[in-house]
């Protein structure tokens, strides 16, 4: 059984279709990433799984039926606005959530939270209120997280720390969706899920997904002037240091294109960077 579904669901608001004919499977113990960028439809999605809306076609299954107030019990969910209430502090967020979900007093084991578990969420550091969402949906031990671009905003260790909290919870059992723009974050997961105006334009391992794709990288020290050529040409160029890489073309255009300036131009494995802007654009 799957930790949650999508089988070739739309969902349309008014004349934009934000989710197209996608279809996902989160297993249970696996970390799905879904990846695109703002307004890819990731957001949606989410929502749809949660049945917090109704697809306009398509079947969604969550945590072994349709959505429903009890499959949601076995939910743990971060929206992006953290979904903490800014007036209360994190100990009543989990006597709240001890109410809701019937089980006992959890304590905060968290020691930089556990310092701050009395003072209102709305008073903590960003890096501590996403620390304190990520306790308060995991307090009653869900079968299914989702998790929508739960780091957004964070400096890097604390992103690497949340991560680890992740990874723990799949390596329990549970079934896990997060949505990010962090294309290092995706790389973390087990499977990644690509959308594009609305669709999905990929479904994969990541290093599958990069597997045999390749770059042209061009060494030169009329980088400005070779920049402008390839881009003149409508070709797509990514600076690398003084280097620059040409995404999904042909090394012989290329070379061709820069025929008259001294350049090194080669082919080279693609990053996964390069593979998402090939495929949504």
């Amino acid at each position: 059984m799957s930790a949650l579904a999508a089988d070739r669901v739309t969902r349309a608001f008014g004349e934009v279709v934000a989710v197209d004919d996608v279809s996902l499977e989160v297993a249970n113990g696996e970390v799905v990433g879904l990846v695109g960028a703002n307004g890819a439809g990731k957001t949606t999605l989410i929502r749809l799984l949660l049945g917090l809306l109704g697809p306009d076609r398509g079947d969604v299954r969550l945590a072994g039926g349709v959505p429903s107030r009890a499959t949601r019990r076995k939910v743990g969910y971060v929206p992006q606005g953290l979904g903490l209430w800014a007036d209360l502090s994190l100990r009543e967020h989990l006597s709240l959530s001890a109410e809701v979900y019937g089980y006992g007093d959890r304590t905060v084991e968290d020691a930089g939270l556990a310092a701050v578990a009395d003072r209102p969420v709305g008073s903590l550091p960003l890096g501590l209120r996403r620390r304190a969402a990520f306790v308060v949906a995991l307090a009653h031990r869900p079968d299914v997280l989702l998790l929508d671009e739960p780091t957004a905003g964070v400096d890097p260790l604390a992103r690497s720390r949340l991560w680890d909290t992740i990874g723990e919870v799949a390596v329990g059992g549970a079934g896990v969706l997060v949505s990010t723009h962090y294309l290092d974050e995706a790389a973390r997961c087990d499977r990644v899920v690509l959308l594009a105006a609305g669709r999905s334009v990929a479904d994969g391992v990541v290093a599958d997904l990069i597997a045999d794709r390749r770059t042209v990288l061009v060494s030169t020290s009329a980088w400005q002037q070779a920049w402008q050529r390839l881009d003149d040409e409508g070709l797509r160029v990514l600076p690398a240091g003084r280097d620059l890489r040409v995404v999904d073309a042909d090394v012989d255009r290329v070379r061709e294109v820069l025929a008259t300036i001294d350049a090194d131009v080669d082919e080279v494995a693609a990053t996964l960077e390069e593979v998402v802007l090939e495929l949504t654009t």
